[in-house]
């Protein structure tokens, strides 16, 4: 590996490409491991209920509970504590409101078919919000971080076991990480 691979020499076109690469697969392994964990390639179906009170009360106010628990770290704790080497600034930084988006869009689909959709419809609770929390490895050597995404991680299970729908948890993971990354954008 080039031993001047570091984050100051990828560009942002090149962590966006790096970012919907990575969620691709992700979707691509939910969809085709579903095709071996699920009776019926149309249980994905059953997964997915609009009901506005339900997201409501499930998804929107847990999103933005979820917003409030990081705001109150970031001014709680000290910044080196809560960097993940600089990725999110980056990332969010230099992106547009359209691309924030795209991005928080992008990720929550993708993520949350794969780890409470498959995962943890296929194998629990436990193990999908375990494997949630090592995927987002840059956070395995900052103990606080780790901490945050599995209480995170573990939180939207819950949601999921509660409802059964795997809209909410799209819907949750979407506010959670378009608000934040505005956050990132447009503070000073």
């Amino acid at each position: 590996m080039n031993s001047n691979f570091t984050l100051e020499n990828i560009t942002h076109k090149q962590l966006l490409q790096a970012l919907f690469r990575s969620q691709l697969l992700f979707f691509i392994l939910a969809l085709s491991l579903s095709l071996f964990l699920f009776e019926h390639f149309s249980d994905w179906i059953t997964l997915f209920s609009f009901n506005i009170k339900e997201i409501m009360i499930y998804g929107v106010i847990p999103g933005f509970i979820i917003i409030l628990f990081n705001l109150f770290m970031k001014y709680l704790i000290p910044k080196k504590h809560l960097d993940d080497g600089g990725i999110n600034e980056k990332l969010f930084k230099n992106s547009s409101v359209w691309e924030i988006f795209q991005i928080a869009f992008v990720v929550a689909i993708c993520e949350e078919i794969l780890f409470r959709g498959l995962l943890q419809t296929s194998f629990g609770l436990i193990f999908a919000s375990t494997i949630f929390a090592l995927v987002h490895f840059r956070y395995l050597k900052k103990p606080i971080l780790l901490i945050s995404i599995v209480i995170i991680s573990f939180y939207l299970g819950f949601l999921y076991e509660i409802t059964g729908n795997l809209l909410i948890t799209i819907i949750v993971h979407f506010i959670v990480d378009f608000v934040l990354g505005l956050i990132i954008r447009f503070e000073k």
